[in-house]
């Protein structure tokens, strides 16, 4: 059997954790997690991590291996999962890769650019402006140092404008134009299967999943690690919210209803990105057997 990665992809809620458990099963696998928020072990709840009954039916890999504290990428993840996948393919034909975090997805399957690595006095130079002086500040920096990137970029993202600001200021040019995104060749297959079901339903599992996190202990998590809240970790869907409701912007109701809000949209983004990828052959996530059956006829290809 060719050596192949089963990439399991889908929007938030609708269900990868439990149908790459089952996948992983059926082929006596294990699970590679792509999951940008997953790694971080001190917010399992509010990343709906697999939990240690999931974690005890099939071997998880990229699940709480890293603090909060911690800087990580997407071009850290293709490295990390690219040797993982080497070392498990000594054991195993097929891995299963599941998860909805987009730009690590993209960066494993077709490879990222070779960037430098940050020094750390500028990263942590960059993050003390953010306190200090809020994401304009250096939304401005990055307008002067790459006004092609600058109209590129989502500006609402921290971690995005850091990260190009820090690369201009390392190596003296634009990060726009290190930016090459070659498509690498694997020494694997990958096979890509999608999640997906009736918008209304999803909508309806996303906002019954909210509510069963709260149940969980998500208020307490999260309190936990108020103080911290300007880790760029924590600026995220469900963090971000109930952050606000602990500064008094507005209640618990209210920080749950944004939850459920926020979480539907960017559901909707995650399916309209993977939308673009031809080579993603999509299922319901009631299909097991269609796709046990399509993995394995395309493993003999």
């Amino acid at each position: 059997m060719t050596k192949s990665v089963v990439v399991l992809v889908g929007p938030t809620g609708i269900g990868k954790t439990g149908v790459g458990i089952d996948l992983a099963k059926t082929f006596s696998s294990v699970i590679i997690s792509a999951d940008s928020r997953q790694i971080y072990k001190e917010i399992p709840i509010g990343t709906a991590a697999p939990t240690k009954d999931q974690q005890s039916m099939v071997q998880h890999f990229m699940v709480g291996t890293h603090s909060i504290f911690d800087y990580y990428n997407a071009y850290e993840f293709e490295q990390d999962a690219l040797r993982l996948t080497e070392e498990l393919f000594q054991s195993h034909d097929v891995i299963f890769m599941v998860g909805g975090s987009m730009m690590y997805i993209d960066a494993f399957c077709n490879g990222i650019d070779d960037l430098p690595n940050v020094d750390t006095q500028v990263r942590n130079d960059l993050m003390q402006q953010l306190r200090e002086e809020g994401l304009e500040s250096i939304r401005r920096q990055l307008k002067q140092l790459d006004p092609d990137f600058y109209n590129q970029v989502d500006l609402k993202n921290p971690k995005r404008v850091i990260h190009a600001v820090e690369i201009c200021i390392m190596t003296g040019k634009p990060y726009s134009q290190l930016r090459t995104n070659p498509r690498k060749e694997r020494p694997f297959k990958i096979i890509k299967i999608g999640m997906d079901m009736d918008r209304s339903q999803l909508y309806e599992r996303i906002n019954t999943r909210v509510l069963q996190m709260m149940d969980n202990g998500l208020e307490k998590e999260a309190e936990n690690l108020a103080q911290h809240q300007h880790l760029n970790a924590l600026n995220t869907v469900g963090f971000k919210e109930l952050f606000a409701c602990f500064n008094g912007h507005h209640s618990m109701d209210k920080a749950i209803e944004l939850i459920q809000r926020n979480s539907r949209h960017y559901a909707k983004k995650q399916l309209s990105w993977f939308r673009r990828d031809e080579n993603i052959q999509w299922f319901h996530p009631s299909e097991t057997n269609s796709i046990i059956n399509y993995i394995k006829n395309r493993c003999k290809d």
